[in-house]
């Protein structure tokens, strides 16, 4: 089989992951895989080129790209890089369309088959491929370490000669990925937690790691794992029994996020208003928006006594093993296209459909299409 990968060093801004860590670069090159690494790709995670001992160094990016079959991401490429790549190969990375339209564009210049790793299908045969599941449990875990290092007070409970500390109050939104990782670190250090998702079928994973669930008397299961927006009425409703909740607590974690959509908006002006001085509030859906009125992507701000944080990426604040999960979702996902005899992209199975965003030079991914306002894609064989 002659086939090759390649792995470039990110360029965006903060971003510290690399697409394959050493172990899985070598493990693709012992079974027989050519593995192309852009020097110093993974200096930033804290892998040396010298661990990429089975893989080839070497220096441009756009000669590594005109070179490969297939080219690994995780932040979407510049479009002058992908316009190096070979007509027709295939990507695989994040892309986020409805933000780089730029990239989108680049991608349908070039035909490349992408397959947009943010789209994976919330299915039991893809649960090893999301890598927005593996990055939220990163991402979920830090953030609980973010709000302790800003919050002006501690966590646990303490009993000391100088008086009992009672323990901290937390308020986790959203009981998805990152915030079922964001209860169990919250209660490992001691706080006292409550969680509030509008899926009921979220109570029984949240009271199994300790937290309380806040009932606000809404429902809103929706397709694929993911809530449904909610209506006017229905909004109201959850927002008056949070407030609730909110105005005694001492940090609040918020993690409800759409795919593919801005954040959905749950802390108000109002609400922040009627928090305790001192309170912080750690917004990890501040790339899409927030979850908060307030929050300022990439930003910590000041209202009144309350300390609104939109913290960016946070994910990459633990390269190593952020890497080394975002890069076994690639290789799994990557083993469904590769065998003996080469490269197939079989859209007949229902991860790589679900997954591919472009192929022949347009989008194919209906969703995608609709979303952007594209016309629906044309059916074509497979690529």
């Amino acid at each position: 089989m002659s086939l090759s990968v390649a792995v470039f060093k990110e360029t965006a801004a903060g971003e510290r992951r690399v697409a394959l860590d050493p172990a899985s670069a070598n493990k693709l090159a012992g079974k027989g895989i050519r593995v192309l690494v852009q020097r110093d790709a993974g200096e930033a995670a804290g892998f040396t080129d010298a661990q990429y001992s089975k893989a080839e160094i070497l220096d441009d990016a756009a000669a590594i790209a005109g070179q490969a079959d297939v080219c690994l991401w995780v932040q979407p490429p510049p479009p002058d890089l992908i316009r190096a790549m070979r007509s027709g190969c295939v990507g695989l990375g994040l892309v986020f369309a409805h933000r780089n339209p730029e990239v989108l564009e680049a991608l349908n210049q070039q035909s490349i088959s992408c397959l947009a790793m943010e789209l994976v299908p919330r299915i039991s045969r893809a649960q090893s491929m999301d890598v927005l599941s593996s990055q939220a449990t990163v991402a979920g875990y830090r953030a609980v370490l973010r709000a302790a290092t800003l919050a002006p007070r501690l966590f646990p409970m303490l009993t000391t000669a100088a008086g009992t500390l009672r323990p901290a109050s937390v308020v986790i939104i959203g009981a998805g990925v990152a915030g079922l990782q964001a209860i169990a670190t919250a209660r490992r250090l001691g706080a006292r937690v409550e969680a509030y998702d509008i899926r009921s079928a979220a109570r029984e994973q949240v009271e199994s790691l300790g937290a309380k669930m806040i009932d606000t008397g809404v429902n809103a299961e929706g397709s694929g794992g993911y809530a449904r927006e909610l209506t006017d009425e229905e909004k109201q409703q959850q927002a008056d029994k949070l407030a609730e909740h909110l105005a005694k607590c001492d940090v609040v974690i918020s993690t409800a996020a759409i795919p593919g959509r801005p954040a959905p908006k749950i802390i108000n002006k109002a609400m922040v208003d009627g928090m305790q001085p001192g309170a912080v509030i750690v917004d990890l859906a501040a790339e899409s928006g927030g979850n908060c009125e307030l929050t300022e992507p990439g930003k910590t701000i000041m209202h009144h006594a309350v300390m609104v944080d939109g913290p960016l990426n946070l994910a990459s604040g633990a390269a190593i093993h952020a890497s080394e999960m975002y890069a076994r979702n690639l290789l799994n996902l990557l083993d469904l296209m590769v065998s003996d005899e080469g490269l197939d992209i079989d859209r007949e199975d229902e991860v790589i459909a679900g997954t591919l965003l472009t192929s022949g030079g347009q989008v194919v991914h209906a969703q995608t299409a609709e979303a952007l306002g594209l016309a629906q894609p044309k059916e074509t064989g497979d690529t």
